[in-house]
C-alpha cells in the first residue's frame, strides 16, 4: 500500500479567478442576481500593472474574482486570446506558504513565481502561483495573516452589513472535463498528495439500446481528506467519443479546463425558489425523473426524506444518496453561453448543493445532469 503523502496544509478553496469579456455583465449576473456583494475592485496601479480591470464579488466563503482585459497582454487578454470566458486561476489558503512551496517543488510540482510578499498596516500577504494540467488554469496558494483585501493593490468596498439571501456558504466542489484525465488523476495524486474518492462510469445509452448518439463519460473524484477539498474530473468514454459532451465542452472552451464549480446553501428549496424569481435560469429535469423518484429512493437506502416530491418536481431539485438518512440535493445552473446568450461567454456554469450527511455526489443525478445537457446540445444541433 502506497504511503499517503503529507498534506500541503490547504485549509480551503478560498476563491476562483473568472477571466470575462465583459465585467460589467458579470457585476449584474453576481450582484443583482445571486446577491453577491461586491466587496473590492482593482486600483488604478494594479490596473496599469496587470493589464487587467477586476472586480471581487462574495457571499460567506465563496470569493469570485472577475478580470476583464484592459488593453494587450495581461494574463486576463492571453486568456481570452485562446478561450472564450473561463476559470484562470483556483486560489487555495494554506496554513504555511513556506512549507506548501517546499513540498510541491519537492515533488516535481512546476511554480511559476517564487513565494511573493505584501504587507499592509494590517498585515502580511504571501502568495505563488504553480502550472497545472487543467489547461490553462493555474492554482495560486496563499498565507495571510491580518492582510486586509484578498490580494495586494485591491480597492476594498465597504459592503452593507447583510448575508446573502439565499444562503449560500462555501465552495463544495471544482468539476473539471479532459480529453483524458489520467494525468491530472497523477499530478493530484503524487503532487498535490490528493486520494481517490469516488467514481463512476456510464454512457446515456444505457437508457436506451441502439441509439447513435450519445454521452459516455467516465468520472473520478480526488479529495484531500485534511480539508475536504474535492476535485470531480471526467472524460469521454466510447462509444461516440467524439459527440459526447465532454468532448464538445472541450471545443467550445477550446482546451481542458473547468466544468463547474458547486457552492453550498443552507435550505436549497427557499434558494432555488429565490434565485428563480430573480431571473436566475437552471438545467430542465424532465418529468420523468420525479415519477421515478420515489422507488429510487427505496432502492438507494435513504429511507426517507425531509422534503415532499411535489416541491422538488416544482423546482427540479435533484435528490441522491445511498444510505439511512443521508442524502443530497443539487440543481445546475445553465452555462453561461447559455445564460447571456453569447458563445464568448464559454461553457462554464454553476452548481447549488445542500448536504444532508452524504458527501458523495449521486451517480444516479450525474446521469440525470448529463442527458439534461444533452437534450440541451439537441435542441442547437450539437449532437
Amino acid at each position: 500500500m502506497t504511503t499517503p503523502l503529507a498534506p500541503l496544509g490547504i485549509r480551503r478553496l478560498e476563491g476562483i479567478h473568472y477571466y470575462v469579456h465583459d465585467l460589467e455583465r458579470s457585476r449584474r449576473f453576481y450582484t443583482e442576481l445571486l446577491d453577491f456583494a461586491e466587496v473590492g475592485r482593482s486600483s488604478a496601479a494594479l490596473e496599469q500593472a496587470g493589464r487587467q480591470r477586476s472586480a471581487v464579488f462574495q457571499a460567506a466563503d465563496c470569493v469570485i474574482v472577475c478580470s476583464q482585459p484592459a488593453g494587450e497582454g495581461g494574463r486576463a487578454a492571453r486568456y481570452l486570446a485562446k478561450h472564450p470566458d473561463g476559470i484562470g486561476t483556483l486560489v487555495f489558503e494554506v496554513e504555511d506558504i513556506e512549507r506548501t512551496f517546499r513540498l510541491l517543488e519537492e515533488r516535481g510540482g512546476t511554480p511559476i513565481t517564487d513565494i511573493q510578499r505584501s504587507s499592509d498596516d494590517g498585515g502580511t500577504y504571501a502568495a505563488f502561483s504553480i502550472a497545472t494540467p487543467f489547461g490553462d488554469t493555474t492554482f495560486r496558494f496563499l498565507e495571510r495573516q491580518g492582510f486586509r483585501t484578498f490580494f495586494p493593490g485591491l480597492e476594498p468596498i465597504s459592503p452593507p452589513a447583510r448575508t446573502n439571501r439565499f444562503g449560500f456558504q462555501r465552495f463544495d466542489h471544482v468539476t473539471s472535463n479532459f480529453q483524458t484525465m489520467k494525468p491530472a488523476l497523477l499530478w493530484m495524486e503524487h503532487v498535490l498528495g490528493m486520494e481517490r474518492f469516488w467514481e463512476v462510469a456510464f454512457h446515456t445509452s444505457d437508457v436506451a439500446p441502439g441509439r447513435e448518439t450519445g454521452s459516455g463519460l467516465k468520472s473520478i473524484v480526488m479529495h484531500e481528506p485534511q480539508s475536504g477539498t474535492k476535485f470531480a474530473n471526467n472524460e469521454p468514454s466510447r462509444p461516440f467519443y467524439k459527440s459526447s459532451q465532454i468532448n464538445l465542452f472541450h471545443e467550445d472552451l477550446r482546451g481542458d479546463g473547468i466544468q463547474h464549480v458547486a457552492m453550498t446553501v443552507s435550505d436549497i428549496l427557499s434558494a432555488v425558489r429565490g434565485l428563480r424569481t430573480a431571473g436566475v435560469k437552471f438545467m430542465p429535469t424532465p418529468g420523468a425523473y420525479y415519477d421515478m423518484l420515489p422507488e429510487r429512493i427505496a432502492k438507494s437506502g435513504i429511507a426517507r426524506i425531509d422534503e415532499d416530491i411535489a416541491t422538488l418536481r416544482e423546482l427540479e431539485i435533484l435528490i441522491d444518496g445511498d444510505h439511512d438518512h443521508a442524502y443530497m440535493l443539487q440543481i445546475f445552473l445553465h452555462d453561461s453561453a447559455s445564460l447571456y446568450g453569447d458563445p464568448s461567454a464559454g461553457p462554464f456554469f454553476f452548481e447549488i448543493i445542500q448536504r444532508k450527511g452524504d458527501q458523495g455526489f449521486g451517480a444516479g443525478n450525474f446521469r440525470a445532469l448529463f442527458e439534461s445537457i444533452e437534450r440541451e446540445q439537441q435542441k442547437v444541433g450539437r449532437v
